[in-house]
């Protein structure tokens, strides 16, 4: 893992120290969720617009319900 270091402004600090105090342990964890969770919404967005761009075809849109159905296993009960 590299190490970054950032500066954050005193509002934004004390709300963090809220969230996730350093001394938990907590507050680098927390940070790198929410920079998986930025990035992870960065990619969404590019994806939709990519989509928005260039929309599927209708005939792509169709999907078979029954191909995601899960197969039902019907038991034979004794008598």
């Amino acid at each position: 893992m590299k190490q970054l270091l950032i500066e954050l402004d005193d509002e934004d600090v004390a709300k963090l120290e809220r969230v996730a105090p350093a001394r938990s342990r907590r507050r680098s964890e927390f940070i790198r969720a929410a920079i998986r969770r930025a990035l992870w919404d960065l990619e969404e967005q590019a994806t939709a617009a990519a989509y928005a761009r260039q929309p599927d075809s209708p005939a792509a849109l169709y999907v078979d319900a029954a191909a995601w159905e899960p197969k039902v296993v019907r038991k034979r009960s004794r008598r």
